[in-house]
Protein backbone atom coordinates (compact mmCIF):
# COMPACT_ATOMS: atom_id res chain seq x y z
CA UNK A 1 0.00 0.00 0.00
CA UNK A 2 1.44 3.09 -0.83
CA UNK A 3 1.58 6.20 1.97
CA UNK A 4 -1.11 7.96 0.14
CA UNK A 5 -2.94 5.15 0.15
CA UNK A 6 -2.38 4.87 3.64
CA UNK A 7 -3.77 8.63 4.33
CA UNK A 8 -6.63 7.69 2.21
CA UNK A 9 -7.69 5.15 4.28
CA UNK A 10 -7.05 6.38 7.66
CA UNK A 11 -9.32 9.35 6.54
CA UNK A 12 -11.80 7.27 4.68
CA UNK A 13 -12.39 4.96 7.56
CA UNK A 14 -11.84 7.69 10.08
CA UNK A 15 -14.87 9.93 9.06
CA UNK A 16 -16.78 7.02 8.40
CA UNK A 17 -16.86 6.31 11.85
CA UNK A 18 -17.39 9.71 12.78
CA UNK A 19 -20.37 9.39 10.06
CA UNK A 20 -22.38 6.68 11.60
CA UNK A 21 -23.96 8.02 14.05
CA UNK A 22 -25.12 11.52 12.57
CA UNK A 23 -26.21 9.46 9.43
CA UNK A 24 -28.69 7.65 11.55
CA UNK A 25 -30.72 10.40 12.33
CA UNK A 26 -34.12 12.03 10.34
CA UNK A 27 -35.63 8.10 9.98
CA UNK A 28 -39.22 6.97 10.03
CA UNK A 29 -39.63 5.70 13.74
CA UNK A 30 -38.65 1.73 13.05
CA UNK A 31 -36.42 2.34 10.85
CA UNK A 32 -34.37 5.14 13.25
CA UNK A 33 -34.20 2.48 15.99
CA UNK A 34 -32.78 0.05 13.96
CA UNK A 35 -30.09 2.65 12.66
CA UNK A 36 -29.29 3.89 16.55
CA UNK A 37 -29.19 0.26 17.28
CA UNK A 38 -26.78 -0.97 14.36
CA UNK A 39 -24.66 1.99 15.56
CA UNK A 40 -24.23 1.08 18.51
CA UNK A 41 -23.16 -2.60 17.73
CA UNK A 42 -20.86 -0.99 15.13
CA UNK A 43 -18.92 1.05 17.72
CA UNK A 44 -18.60 -2.27 20.04
CA UNK A 45 -16.67 -3.39 17.24
CA UNK A 46 -20.17 -6.04 16.36
CA UNK A 47 -19.91 -5.72 12.68
CA UNK A 48 -21.74 -8.56 11.53
CA UNK A 49 -24.80 -8.22 14.27
CA UNK A 50 -24.83 -4.45 12.60
CA UNK A 51 -25.54 -5.03 9.46
CA UNK A 52 -28.14 -7.18 10.10
CA UNK A 53 -29.44 -4.55 12.53
CA UNK A 54 -29.02 -2.00 9.42
CA UNK A 55 -30.93 -4.48 7.47
CA UNK A 56 -33.74 -4.43 9.98
CA UNK A 57 -34.04 -0.61 8.70
CA UNK A 58 -33.79 -1.78 5.10
CA UNK A 59 -37.14 -3.98 5.97
CA UNK A 60 -38.65 -1.24 7.99
CA UNK A 61 -38.87 1.38 5.85
CA UNK A 62 -36.88 -0.27 2.15
CA UNK A 63 -36.65 3.93 0.87
CA UNK A 64 -34.01 4.84 4.09
CA UNK A 65 -31.19 6.60 2.73
CA UNK A 66 -29.12 6.51 5.85
CA UNK A 67 -29.82 2.50 6.29
CA UNK A 68 -28.43 1.88 3.14
CA UNK A 69 -25.48 4.71 3.74
CA UNK A 70 -24.88 3.13 7.43
CA UNK A 71 -24.74 -0.70 5.54
CA UNK A 72 -22.56 0.54 3.04
CA UNK A 73 -19.71 2.40 5.48
CA UNK A 74 -20.04 -1.01 7.51
CA UNK A 75 -19.12 -3.34 4.88
CA UNK A 76 -16.77 -1.10 3.47
CA UNK A 77 -14.86 -0.83 6.41
CA UNK A 78 -14.52 -4.60 6.71
CA UNK A 79 -13.66 -4.89 3.30
CA UNK A 80 -10.84 -3.01 3.91
CA UNK A 81 -9.55 -4.53 6.72
CA UNK A 82 -10.05 -8.21 5.14
CA UNK A 83 -8.93 -6.38 1.49
CA UNK A 84 -11.85 -7.71 0.57
CA UNK A 85 -12.68 -6.45 -3.28
CA UNK A 86 -15.97 -8.52 -3.07
CA UNK A 87 -17.14 -6.43 -0.05
CA UNK A 88 -15.67 -3.25 -1.46
CA UNK A 89 -17.60 -3.86 -4.38
CA UNK A 90 -20.79 -4.30 -2.51
CA UNK A 91 -19.88 -1.29 -0.08
CA UNK A 92 -19.62 0.77 -3.64
CA UNK A 93 -23.06 -0.33 -4.82
CA UNK A 94 -24.74 0.14 -1.30
CA UNK A 95 -23.37 3.95 -1.46
CA UNK A 96 -25.16 4.38 -4.88
CA UNK A 97 -28.00 2.63 -3.82
CA UNK A 98 -27.92 5.93 -1.21
CA UNK A 99 -27.48 8.57 -3.25
CA UNK A 100 -30.30 7.03 -5.76
CA UNK A 101 -32.57 7.85 -2.53
CA UNK A 102 -30.84 11.25 -1.49
CA UNK A 103 -28.95 12.48 -4.14
CA UNK A 104 -27.24 15.46 -1.72
CA UNK A 105 -26.35 12.58 0.98
CA UNK A 106 -23.22 13.99 1.83
CA UNK A 107 -21.49 11.16 3.89
CA UNK A 108 -22.48 8.45 0.88
CA UNK A 109 -20.19 11.28 -1.31
CA UNK A 110 -17.33 11.11 0.87
CA UNK A 111 -17.69 7.16 1.65
CA UNK A 112 -17.82 6.53 -2.47
CA UNK A 113 -15.17 8.77 -3.32
CA UNK A 114 -12.59 7.16 -0.26
CA UNK A 115 -13.31 4.13 -1.88
CA UNK A 116 -13.07 4.97 -5.18
CA UNK A 117 -9.54 6.80 -4.41
CA UNK A 118 -8.70 3.45 -2.54
CA UNK A 119 -9.40 1.42 -5.53
CA UNK A 120 -7.14 3.18 -7.62
CA UNK A 121 -10.06 5.31 -9.27
CA UNK A 122 -9.19 8.89 -8.27
CA UNK A 123 -10.34 10.37 -11.71
CA UNK A 124 -13.33 8.62 -10.88
CA UNK A 125 -13.83 10.59 -7.27
CA UNK A 126 -12.71 13.59 -8.46
CA UNK A 127 -15.52 13.47 -11.26
CA UNK A 128 -18.14 12.81 -8.63
CA UNK A 129 -17.17 15.36 -6.51
CA UNK A 130 -17.11 17.89 -9.42
CA UNK A 131 -20.58 16.21 -10.97
CA UNK A 132 -22.33 17.21 -7.33
CA UNK A 133 -20.65 20.80 -7.19
CA UNK A 134 -22.44 21.39 -10.47
CA UNK A 135 -25.70 19.95 -9.94
CA UNK A 136 -25.89 21.53 -6.52
CA UNK A 137 -24.43 25.05 -7.19
CA UNK A 138 -25.80 26.60 -4.25
CA UNK A 139 -24.39 23.99 -1.55
CA UNK A 140 -21.09 24.20 0.12
CA UNK A 141 -20.80 20.35 1.36
CA UNK A 142 -19.63 19.37 -2.70
CA UNK A 143 -16.73 21.69 -2.23
CA UNK A 144 -15.64 20.83 0.86
CA UNK A 145 -15.12 17.34 0.23
CA UNK A 146 -13.59 18.31 -3.14
CA UNK A 147 -11.04 20.62 -0.85
CA UNK A 148 -10.32 17.12 1.05
CA UNK A 149 -9.60 14.89 -1.47
CA UNK A 150 -7.74 17.43 -3.22
CA UNK A 151 -5.90 18.43 0.03
CA UNK A 152 -5.16 14.26 0.17
CA UNK A 153 -3.74 14.61 -2.85
CA UNK A 154 -1.40 16.98 -2.12
CA UNK A 155 -2.95 20.36 -3.65
CA UNK A 156 -3.50 22.22 -0.89
CA UNK A 157 -3.66 25.64 -2.81
CA UNK A 158 -6.81 24.25 -4.46
CA UNK A 159 -8.19 22.95 -1.78
CA UNK A 160 -8.45 26.39 -0.40
CA UNK A 161 -9.89 28.03 -3.62
CA UNK A 162 -13.04 25.50 -3.16
CA UNK A 163 -13.36 26.22 0.59
CA UNK A 164 -13.23 29.73 0.02
CA UNK A 165 -15.95 29.13 -2.57
CA UNK A 166 -18.04 27.09 -0.36
CA UNK A 167 -17.71 30.21 2.41
CA UNK A 168 -19.12 32.00 -0.21
CA UNK A 169 -21.97 30.00 -0.61
CA UNK A 170 -22.18 29.62 3.27
CA UNK A 171 -20.14 31.86 5.72
CA UNK A 172 -21.79 29.91 8.63
CA UNK A 173 -20.49 26.51 7.54
CA UNK A 174 -18.33 25.06 10.48
CA UNK A 175 -16.78 22.54 8.98
CA UNK A 176 -15.06 24.41 6.22
CA UNK A 177 -14.04 26.51 8.37
CA UNK A 178 -12.31 24.30 10.64
CA UNK A 179 -10.98 22.52 7.11
CA UNK A 180 -9.40 25.94 5.86
CA UNK A 181 -8.44 26.50 9.29
CA UNK A 182 -6.37 22.88 9.32
CA UNK A 183 -5.05 23.89 5.86
CA UNK A 184 -3.56 27.22 7.17
CA UNK A 185 -1.92 25.33 9.84
CA UNK A 186 -0.26 23.08 8.20
CA UNK A 187 1.34 25.83 5.85
CA UNK A 188 2.33 27.59 9.09
CA UNK A 189 -0.17 30.50 8.97
CA UNK A 190 -0.75 30.16 12.64
CA UNK A 191 -2.33 33.05 13.50
CA UNK A 192 -5.19 32.69 10.69
CA UNK A 193 -5.69 29.23 11.76
CA UNK A 194 -6.30 30.23 14.96
CA UNK A 195 -8.91 32.58 13.60
CA UNK A 196 -10.65 30.00 11.29
CA UNK A 197 -10.95 27.54 13.93
CA UNK A 198 -12.61 30.24 16.19
CA UNK A 199 -14.93 30.97 13.62
CA UNK A 200 -15.79 27.26 13.07
CA UNK A 201 -16.10 26.68 17.35
CA UNK A 202 -18.24 29.91 17.02
CA UNK A 203 -20.72 28.49 14.84
CA UNK A 204 -20.72 24.57 16.40
CA UNK A 205 -19.43 24.24 19.85
CA UNK A 206 -19.74 20.63 19.85
CA UNK A 207 -16.54 20.03 18.34
CA UNK A 208 -13.73 18.91 20.71
CA UNK A 209 -10.92 18.46 18.15
CA UNK A 210 -11.30 22.34 17.16
CA UNK A 211 -11.07 23.14 21.06
CA UNK A 212 -8.13 21.23 21.26
CA UNK A 213 -6.60 23.55 18.18
CA UNK A 214 -7.65 26.66 19.49
CA UNK A 215 -5.83 25.81 23.21
CA UNK A 216 -2.76 24.63 21.65
CA UNK A 217 -2.37 27.59 19.03
CA UNK A 218 -3.29 30.20 21.59
CA UNK A 219 -0.25 27.93 23.48
CA UNK A 220 2.13 28.32 20.37
CA UNK A 221 1.53 31.92 19.74
CA UNK A 222 1.92 33.02 23.24
CA UNK A 223 5.30 31.53 23.63
CA UNK A 224 6.00 32.97 20.68
CA UNK A 225 5.05 36.33 21.23
CA UNK A 226 6.16 36.36 25.15
CA UNK A 227 9.73 38.24 25.56
CA UNK A 228 12.54 35.62 26.67
CA UNK A 229 13.71 34.42 30.26
CA UNK A 230 15.78 37.19 31.54
CA UNK A 231 15.09 39.71 28.76
CA UNK A 232 13.97 43.33 30.07
CA UNK A 233 12.57 45.94 27.70
CA UNK A 234 13.73 48.90 29.84
CA UNK A 235 17.80 49.48 29.85
CA UNK A 236 19.34 50.11 33.51
CA UNK A 237 22.17 52.56 32.83
CA UNK A 238 25.00 52.92 36.13
CA UNK A 239 26.68 55.91 37.04
CA UNK A 240 29.63 54.78 34.66
CA UNK A 241 27.52 54.62 31.91
CA UNK A 242 27.96 51.02 31.65
CA UNK A 243 25.06 49.61 30.68
CA UNK A 244 23.64 46.46 32.72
Amino acid sequence: MSPLQSKLREFGIARLLACLWIAAGGCKMAADGHNLQGVRLYEQGQYDTALQTFQKAISSDPENADAYYNMAATIHRVGVARQDENLQSQAESLYNRCLDLDGSHTDAYRGLAVLLAETGRSDRAFSLLKNWALREPRNSEPRIELARLYEEYGEADTAKIHLTEALQINQHNARAWNALGRLREQSGDYAQALANYQQSYQLNHFQPAVAERIASLNRSLHQTNAPSPGSDARTVTSPLGVNR
